[in-house]
C-alpha cells in the first residue's frame, strides 16, 4: 500500500526554491518575467483608482483625517510659528533676508516633516493610537480595492465594518517587518555614535561605515520586499500570518529587485507630490498669516495630517495593484 505524503510534505513541495544548498544557481533557474504595466503607469494607475472611487476613498479620508486630530493630535500652531521664526532668523543671518518666500516654504517643509512634527505631542498612548489608524487606512482601503476589482458593488460602511477582521494577523505581520528593520536601527544607532566621536573624519574609516551602511540597507531591502507583499497578502480572508509570509516570499522570489526598483520610484514620486502641493500651501499660510483673525488657525498643521493620511492610502493601493498583477502573472 503506497502511503500518501502528508499535507505538509505537499505544502513545502510546492513552494519555489530554485537555489540549492552547495550548487550554482543559474539566472534562467530563478528569472521570472512580470507582465506588469511601467513605473509611470503603475503610478498613474493608482492616481486613477482613488480618483475614479472617490466618493469612496473621500469619505474614508476625512474619517481617518478626524481620527488622527482625536486621538493622535495635529502639531500645535505655536510650533510650526517657532519653525517660521527660526527659519526667518537663520534667513537673516546668513543671507541677509534675501531667501525668497518659495526657499523659506520648501526649507520649512522639510524642516517640519524631516523633525517629525506632523503630529501633535508624542506619547505610548498617541503611538498606539497612530499604529491602529494606519491599520485602518490599510485594511479598509484593501478591502474597497478587492471589491472594486472584482466588480462587486460596495460601500464605505461595508469597508468599515468588515475590513478589520484580519487585524490581528495583519498587526503580526507588521511586528515581522519591523524586526526586519533592526540593520537599519543598528545602522542609525551606529552613525549617531560615529558622528559623536569624529570616527568618520578618517576616509579609510568612513569607507569602511559606507560599506557596512549599504550591506545593511540590502539586508532590510531584501527582507522588507516580501514583507509588504505579505501584509497586502494577509488580508485575504483565512489566510494566516505564517502563511502568508510563505506566499508572500514565493512571489517575490526573482522579482525583488524589480519591486524594490518601483519602490524606489513611489518615494520620488511621493516627494514631488508632496512638494508640489504643500508649497502652495505653505505660501497661502505665509500670505493669510498677515491678517491678525488667521493667526490661530491650524492651517498647515490639518493639511499635513490630510496629506500624510493620503499618503498612506495611495501607498496602499500602490502596493496591492502590484500584488494583484503579481497574481495574475
Amino acid at each position: 500500500m503506497v502511503k500518501k505524503p502528508s499535507k505538509r510534505k505537499t505544502q513545502k513541495s510546492k513552494r519555489i526554491n530554485p537555489h540549492k544548498s552547495f550548487k550554482r544557481s543559474y539566472r534562467e533557474d530563478y528569472k521570472r518575467e512580470t507582465q506588469v504595466p511601467g513605473v509611470m503607469a503603475h503610478i498613474f494607475k493608482s492616481f486613477g483608482m482613488i480618483f475614479k472611487n472617490w466618493k469612496l476613498f473621500l469619505p474614508l479620508l476625512i474619517i481617518v483625517v478626524v481620527l488622527n486630530a482625536l486621538l493622535v493630535g495635529i502639531m500645535d500652531q505655536d510650533n510650526y510659528a517657532q519653525y517660521q521664526e527660526v527659519l526667518d532668523e537663520t534667513s537673516l543671518q546668513v543671507a541677509g533676508g534675501d531667501i525668497g518666500n518659495v526657499a523659506k516654504a520648501g526649507l520649512l517643509l522639510i524642516s517640519t516633516v524631516s523633525t517629525g512634527g506632523l503630529s501633535g505631542e508624542s506619547s505610548e498612548a498617541a503611538t498606539v493610537f497612530g499604529v491602529l489608524i494606519f491599520l485602518i487606512i490599510w485594511l479598509v482601503t484593501i478591502f474597497l480595492l478587492r471589491h472594486i476589482l472584482a466588480g462587486h458593488k460596495v460601500k464605505l460602511r461595508d469597508g468599515l465594518y468588515n475590513a478589520m477582521t484580519p487585524l490581528i494577523s495583519t498587526f503580526l505581520v507588521l511586528i515581522v517587518a519591523l524586526i526586519q528593520c533592526i540593520p537599519i536601527f543598528l545602522l542609525i544607532i551606529v552613525y549617531s555614535a560615529a558622528v559623536q566621536t569624529e570616527f568618520l573624519a578618517t576616509p579609510f574609516y568612513a569607507l569602511v561605515f559606507f560599506i557596512f551602511a549599504m550591506l545593511m540597507i540590502i539586508l532590510s531591502a531584501y527582507l522588507l520586499s516580501s514583507s509588504l507583499i505579505a501584509l497586502v497578502a494577509v488580508s485575504a480572508p483565512g489566510l494566516y500570518p505564517l502563511r502568508a509570509l510563505r506566499t508572500a516570499s514565493d512571489l517575490m522570489m526573482g522579482r525583488r529587485v524589480k519591486f524594490i526598483l518601483r519602490l524606489l520610484a513611489l518615494v520620488i514620486m511621493l516627494a514631488i507630490l508632496w512638494m508640489l502641493i504643500m508649497l502652495p500651501l505653505i505660501l497661502f499660510d505665509m500670505w493669510m498669516k498677515q491678517f491678525e483673525w488667521a493667526a490661530g488657525i491650524p492651517f498647515i498643521p490639518i493639511c499635513l495630517t490630510t496629506m500624510t493620511c493620503f499618503t498612506g492610502m495611495y501607498v496602499t493601493v500602490y502596493l496591492y495593484m502590484y500584488y494583484r498583477w503579481m497574481l495574475d502573472a
